[in-house]
């Protein structure tokens, strides 16, 4: 009672590829049956070939509406911290109004490019003098309703922010808008729990911002907490992004930022060390060891000059990995694929880096790539999500069979294609639990969404 079907002539399964797969959904717009060599009958068809909707493991959302406002030379180098002083300066004006109508036109973005969950690493909380709304959870219910009207798929992840630098340093002017104590941080979150647990597009998880951002008894504080609210929930945190991180947490204990979390925190698969990017080859053995997930963002990273996370040595110990969108300067799941593999095919002056035999049985390197990425999201956002089998959600991304870039492509060959071959993307449509948002490359919401992004804009930037 209550179930929908799909047809597809070919679908990408946990197994590989499949023909003539019939799925069937629930009203809850979970997938209750996935039946390869089925009969189509009167069911509605794909209009071509079907794939897991990717994982957005990383998002700050407010960005997307700064994005290319940060690319003016200034004195001196620039750096990641001269363009944070930027957004500092952007984030003096944005409301929570502003940030729900930024909020939904990224994630119709997202959604367009074959996006069909994002982790929300959310850390505007307060006013502009840091004052907090009357209700706490302002900002985050901005997000939450940006993501319903949208459709999206949703881990949001509030976010621990207590001090401006290692040791209990107290924050700049700047962060005042983020900051919260413990105490004030778990009422945000029990705050929000009852919501985000009734509804199954939701999950509910925390990320301390990084470990200049908080300390040990404030992060210790914070995850029993949380344990108390969901045991199991997402933690993520940002780490070893800079050299200037590295160094002044050498300066400030002795270790380096990956090697002092490991030493005082059980770190384990439920955690995402996003970016991670300078690790020695130690560290790097003890994160894939400990099947945390390595949350990699490839085209803000390089945006910010960050430098290139040790992959091929991650991949050759089965490190889990996905990628993120970050400051969105790119939304596309295409670009930061392919640009995980060119990072080290430039400096390795070689071709095909990061092969499928590292993490997979195939040969293809774009489907190797996007097959892991699945699966490393999914799992840094809690969700059952990233796979198309009986209990996921029916998340999933209907592909273009008469775009160039994928026309007489079939099997990993159409995945090889969709990562390397093109620069717009051949999605088609795309549902996400059990529900169209995007069919023909259109959204239901898109007019009356853009018209909310100009808006915010035309406050921002007069």
């Amino acid at each position: 009672m209550g179930q929908s079907h799909l047809f597809a002539d070919h679908a990408l399964l946990p197994s590989g590829w499949a023909q003539a797969v019939l799925f069937t959904m629930d009203e809850a717009g979970f997938l209750t049956g996935v039946a390869p060599g089925a009969a189509p009958g009167d069911h509605p068809r794909a209009a071509g070939p079907v794939i897991p909707g990717m994982p957005n493991l990383h998002s700050h959302a407010f960005q997307r509406a700064m994005a290319g406002l940060g690319e003016r030379v200034g004195d001196g180098d620039d750096s990641f911290w001269t363009w944070r002083e930027v957004m500092y300066g952007f984030l003096a004006r944005i409301t929570p109004e502003d940030v729900q109508a930024i909020a939904a036109a990224l994630y119709l973005e997202m959604l367009k490019s074959g996006y069909t969950a994002v982790g929300e690493f959310h850390y505007l909380h307060h006013g502009p003098d840091g004052t907090p709304y009357d209700s706490l959870g302002e900002m985050s219910h901005r997000i939450m309703a940006a993501a319903r009207e949208t459709g999206m798929g949703l881990t949001h992840l509030p976010v621990l922010y207590g001090y401006g630098g290692f040791g209990g340093q107290a924050a700049n002017p700047g962060q005042r808008r983020f900051l919260n104590d413990p105490d004030r941080f778990l009422q945000l979150l029990q705050d929000l729990h009852p919501e985000i647990a009734a509804d199954p597009q939701c999950a509910l998880g925390m990320a301390p911002h990084s470990l200049r951002a908080v300390t040990e008894d404030s992060l210790n504080q914070a995850l029993t907490g949380l344990a108390g609210l969901v045991p199991d929930a997402p933690v993520h945190i940002h780490i070893a992004e800079q050299t200037k991180e590295v160094d002044d947490c050498l300066a400030w204990s002795g270790q380096r930022p990956v090697d002092w979390l490991y030493q005082h925190f059980e770190v384990g698969p439920r955690w995402c060390l996003v970016h991670a990017t300078h690790m020695t080859d130690g560290e790097t053995a003890q994160v894939a060891r400990s099947r945390a997930v390595a949350g990699l963002c490839p085209t803000t990273e390089a945006n910010l000059g960050d430098g290139i996370f040790p992959a091929p040595a991650f991949l050759a110990q089965n490190g889990v990995w996905g990628i993120g969108s970050d400051s969105h300067i790119s939304v596309s799941p295409i670009e930061e694929l392919r640009w995980f593999e060119y990072g080290h095919r430039l400096i390795s002056r070689r071709r095909n880096v990061l092969t499928a035999e590292l993490g997979g049985s195939s040969p293809s390197v774009g489907a190797g790539l996007y097959r892991m990425a699945l699966a490393g999201g999914a799992q840094a956002l809690g969700r059952p999500i990233g796979s198309l089998a009986p209990g996921a959600r029916a998340d999933l991304v209907v592909l273009d069979l008469a775009h160039r870039a994928l026309y007489g492509r079939t099997g990993d060959l159409l995945l090889d294609a969709l990562v390397f071959a093109g620069n717009d993307t051949p999605v088609r449509d795309v549902m996400v639990g059990g529900k169209w948002r995007v069919r023909e490359g259109r959204h239901d919401g898109e007019e009356t969404i853009t018209r909310g992004f100009q808006k915010a804009l035309d406050h921002l930037l007069t």
